[in-house]
């Protein structure tokens, strides 16, 4: 059996760099928590409907699904410093462009290409790290703080969203990504260097069509059966999406420089982690967004106050994330992680409490414990990815990795989102309020935003009531969806025992340095 090569240890020049490539991580992270916080005033604003709603919410995320793995692809191609360079400019540019949004379907396109723009951004990164920390502990460390700079955006995020909703209209969050991206763009040549893959050849346009349908079908299919039950349309547009995906990857086995090399699934610590990294994101995507709403619409925070009560939650993810490499190296990967979940699932209990006595204390705890338990999972996850691979095949499984992240987060959001609005629908089937068109009544039964908007215009007692009657049924939604959080939470932990349990001594024996180390042009 050959034995691998020592790996050589990263110097002053790639710890330097990667300050520079948390840059887009903070960014990332900030534009999807100041979002939640915008939501309820962007709603006022452009009064969407409650689907319009979920997909402004929603299309951020399924278009960077969809795209990941032609832009991870891509950068093994054209250099994945290059990639993240373009992936800054656009980025900026859509910000821009959905800033001074003036309608519900024009915010909806600009967030459509924030997310094409946006998975330039996360498999650079992640690759460019695969390539500048060969030392698996290196890398490990170096992914702990990848993952712990996406909960500093979001604890700085709720801040300074927080701050610019208080003074500013809703458009204004978009706007911090403008000088992130503009000193990323500045430093990035300078400190990064640029690695591609020699042997890589033309992309396959065809191949990445198919990968972009498959996605948006199967989340499109899904998303309208949570809203609106069985039917013909959404079954079709599921199984369309299925077909074309079985198109994809027969596709791949036939080429001779495929998007995607299939035989890397063949590593079950690959296929594992990437199973779990769906399951921990389907919860925890879904979860940062409930509890935004949950403070500002029915505990009645200012954006401000409810970013400050959701920073402790980052704190604890920092700490989750930079401990974890350490952690995992006395005991096995897949007992932290499993370990981990069931802390989560701990969090998403305590979570089921809320409404009741000291309930603040109640949602900030849960957040903290349920943010603690997740880190261990996601950092675990995405090590296993990358380090089963060989760095110049880096960029390919960073848009796989980030793709089953953004599916994950998206679909979470899209079905318990679903479910929310179907139990918060059936509680306000019979509400009605005298004085009222029945359009209003009709928006304020679909969503709790409506409801608060309309409960203000109302006279006192009437608005009282049902503002009453809505609070609690988003509530009562909003703990049934975190007992699911927490059953689906001990389920990802029992997976995590069982499909890594055999996985781990191939990922330490395996390297991942057996082929030359791609080619760096920096």
């Amino acid at each position: 059996m050959p034995v691998n090569p020592v790996a050589p240890m990263a110097g002053r020049r790639e710890w330097i760099g990667l300050a520079v490539l948390a840059l887009p991580c903070l960014l990332y992270s900030m534009d999807l928590t100041v979002l939640n916080l915008a939501v309820p005033h962007l709603a006022a604003d452009l009064k969407p409907t409650s689907s319009q709603l979920l997909w402004i919410v929603d299309i951020y995320g399924f278009l960077v699904a969809g795209s990941l793995i032609t832009m991870g692809t891509l950068g093994d191609r054209i250099g994945r410093r290059k990639l993240l360079m373009i992936g800054a400019v656009a980025f900026g540019a859509a910000s821009i462009f959905a800033a001074f949004s003036t309608s519900a379907e024009m915010l909806i396109a600009a967030r459509a290409l924030l997310g094409v723009a946006a998975a330039t951004l996360a498999p650079s990164t992640l690759s460019l790290l695969r390539n500048m920390f060969l030392d698996d502990r290196q890398r490990s460390f170096a992914i702990g703080v990848w993952i712990a700079s996406f909960s500093a955006g979001g604890a700085i995020g709720p801040l300074v969203g927080g701050a610019l909703l208080e003074y500013f209209w809703w458009g204004s969050v978009f706007l911090i990504a403008l000088p992130v991206m503009a000193l990323l763009l500045v430093v990035g040549p300078l400190l990064l260097p640029e690695y591609r893959d020699p042997e890589a050849g033309r992309l396959d346009l065809t191949s990445a069509a198919l990968s972009l349908l498959s996605v948006l079908a199967v989340i499109y299919g899904i998303k309208q059966f949570a809203e609106h039950g069985a039917g013909w349309l959404p079954v079709a547009v599921i199984l369309a999406g299925l077909i074309v995906g079985f198109a994809f990857v027969r596709r791949q086995q036939r080429l001779a420089i495929p998007l995607i090399d299939m035989s890397i699934f063949r590593s079950p610590a690959f296929t594992a982690s990437l199973s779990i990294n769906i399951l921990a994101f389907f919860i925890a995507f879904s979860a940062f967004l409930f509890i935004a709403q949950y403070l500002q619409l029915v505990l009645g925070m200012g954006p401000l106050e409810a970013g400050l009560w959701t920073a402790p939650s980052a704190i604890g993810f920092i700490a989750g994330s930079m401990l974890s490499p350490a952690i995992a190296r006395r005991f096995r990967p897949s007992h932290v992680m499993a370990g981990g979940l069931l802390i989560a699932a701990l969090g998403f209990a305590l979570l089921t409490r809320i409404g009741g006595p000291n309930e603040l204390a109640v949602v900030v705890i849960g957040y903290v414990v349920f943010s603690v338990g997740m880190a261990p999972a996601f950092t675990m996850t995405t090590d296993l990815i990358i380090g089963s691979v060989a760095p110049e095949k880096a960029g390919a499984a960073s848009g796989i990795a980030e793709t089953s992240t953004e599916f994950g987060g998206a679909l979470g959001i899209a079905v318990l989102g679903s479910v929310i609005t179907a139990i918060y629908r059936g509680s306000m089937a019979d509400v009605g309020a005298v004085g009222t068109s029945p359009e209003a009544l009709n928006a304020a039964r679909d969503t709790l935003g409506a409801a608060v908007a309309m409960a203000g215009q109302l006279p006192t007692e009437a608005g009282e009531e049902l503002l009453a009657v809505a609070r609690q049924s988003f509530t009562e939604a909003l703990q049934l969806t975190m007992a699911l959080s927490a059953v689906i939470a001990v389920a990802a932990a029992i997976l995590a025992l069982i499909l890594l349990r055999r996985s781990q001594a191939e990922v330490a024996g395996s390297g991942a340095v057996k082929e030359p180390a791609p080619q760096s042009t920096g």
